[in-house]
């Protein structure tokens, strides 16, 4: 029993690990895209559709943190990580929706650093 535990433990770690290195990626290539945005037309786009696949791979950040946690019932702070980063994720949609550069792009720089600090808390 103890051996089947350890074995789902693990398997919902690496995919927490995967959950956040996905979600660095794409705040990395949202980055890229912001600058593409400033220097040509199709960054708008390319800018729009990114926001989507960040914000689903926070969602994505939650689940994760949820599925590691609750097969061992370990430390709940992965949880609560996600669930933050969820809502600066929101934060952040809604004041890109708003065109409001000022919070947008501190925000964006922000959310990247806790993002790549977050295997680190692991």
């Amino acid at each position: 029993m103890a051996t089947q535990v350890t074995a789902h433990t693990e398997r919902g770690f690496s995919f927490l690990r995967t959950a956040i290195v996905l979600q660095t990626l794409t705040l990395f290539l949202q980055a890229v895209s912001a600058g593409l945005l400033l220097t040509s037309s199709s960054g708008g786009t390319l800018h729009h559709a990114g926001a989507r696949v960040m914000y689903g791979a926070s969602m994505l950040y939650v689940l994760a943190a949820v599925l590691a946690w609750k097969p061992g019932g370990g430390s709940l702070r992965p949880v609560w990580h996600a669930s933050g980063f969820l809502a600066l994720a929101s934060v952040q949609v809604v004041v890109g929706i708003a065109h409001v550069p000022a919070v947008h792009v501190p925000l964006g720089v922000l959310m990247f650093g806790l993002s790549v600090l977050a295997p680190a808390r692991r």
